[in-house]
């Protein structure tokens, strides 16, 4: 009766078993993908592979415009130009009697503050409208004092400018001391704003440095823009700079290393790079031949016969135990609101049910010994 119990009772287990589903903590591969083979799939299959990644990169990105926009850095003289909105002090010097300009007994005469027009002029009594928008403060003493030489010879002008609204930069956030900041130069520098405003906020995980000029956004990672030189562009009068963090992320689930979502630490994210950042695969439980990357794109995507994805929905796949898989992994990129799905390897349920198999096993032979 004791190889009954030993042969009978292991069947009856595996009978069970087999009839029951174990609890995972992943979904299979081919659980997922079993719909592809219906008639009416709701999702499109794409396997990743070396022959293909070069294709993959050239459908619509998904997430985001696909990188940030920014631009080269380009020079400039260290001096202020005069624009709209500036304001001008001058002093008018005369040595001649019965000056137009200057007070009795006096050589020297403080004009009202001037205000640049839209039209980029200021007003000088008995000359009229000057053109000084566009020059230095240099270049436009020179030519207002030769306009008034016309009816003064031995005039001489002394002249302050003032940057107005159109001359200043406005720090809006993500520094320590937000503000407006005068230009005193062309050459002044987007970091060098940064630095005047008590530098980027240490609490802001992965800033981004967001630059509004003419209607336009400028947007680079700020570990970037301290890292090349040559982005670190000078800012024009007008410009608005904020530094916020980097809001795209993507989904982990499955047999990783974590199930969270994953911020991006970098502007681009290949799936290696992907499964390096979310701890790798659970050595214990995943498919490593059943990566998936699960993406939605929109209707207007979509681009049948391989320029793009045939439905809105796309599973791809990824196989990890082969070189081209791994060639692959290196080369497709991540994109912002994916799922990065390490499915279970089937092997996973095999060791349960042989694990729980053994533990029923060791009870019937308990119970015979009695």
């Amino acid at each position: 009766m004791v190889w009954v119990r030993c042969v009978v009772v292991p069947m009856m287990c595996v009978a069970m078993l087999a009839g029951c589903s174990l609890p995972r903590g992943a979904a299979l591969q081919s659980e997922i993908l079993s719909e592809q083979s219906s008639e009416t799939p709701s999702f499109q299959v794409v396997e990743v592979t070396r022959a293909r990644v070069a294709q993959l990169a050239q459908w619509p990105v998904t997430g985001w415009a696909g990188h940030y926009h920014w631009f080269g850095r380009d020079r400039a003289p260290d001096s202020a130009v005069i624009l709209t909105g500036d304001m001008l002090d001058m002093s008018v010097w005369e040595s001649q009697e019965n000056s137009l300009l200057a007070g009795m007994g006096s050589k020297m005469t403080a004009l009202p503050r001037m205000t640049v027009s839209e039209s980029g002029t200021v007003f000088l009594p008995y000359v009229g409208d000057v053109e000084v928008r566009g020059l230095t403060e240099g270049a436009a003493r020179n030519r207002l004092q030769s306009r008034l030489e016309e009816i003064a010879p031995a005039v001489q002008v002394q002249l302050a400018v003032t940057p107005g609204r159109n001359n200043a930069v406005d720090l809006v956030g993500g520094v320590a001391s937000p503000g407006r900041y005068p230009l005193d130069s062309r050459a002044t520098t987007i970091l060098s704003v940064i630095a005047e405003g008590g530098g980027i906020d240490p609490g802001l995980r992965n800033p981004v440095v967001r630059l509004h000029r003419d209607g336009r956004g400028h947007d680079i990672l700020a570990a970037d823009l301290l890292r090349s030189p040559a982005r670190n562009v000078r800012v024009r009068g007008g410009d608005q700079i904020t530094i916020v963090e980097d809001d795209r992320s993507f989904n982990v689930l499955g047999a990783a290393g974590i199930q969270q979502v994953v911020p991006f630490e970098r502007e681009t994210l290949s799936a290696m790079e992907a499964l390096s950042v979310m701890g790798g695969l659970q050595a214990s439980r995943a498919d490593p031949k059943g990566v998936l990357v699960l993406r939605d794109y929109e209707a207007k995507d979509l681009r049948p016969g391989g320029a793009g994805p045939d439905m809105q929905q796309v599973v791809f796949t990824l196989d990890l135990t082969s070189a081209d898989g791994l060639f692959a992994a290196r080369q497709f990129r991540i994109n912002p609101g994916d799922t990065v799905l390490a499915t279970e390897s089937p092997v996973s349920g095999a060791r349960t049910i042989l694990g729980l198999l053994g533990t029923v096993v060791g009870v019937t032979g308990t119970v015979d010994n009695l």
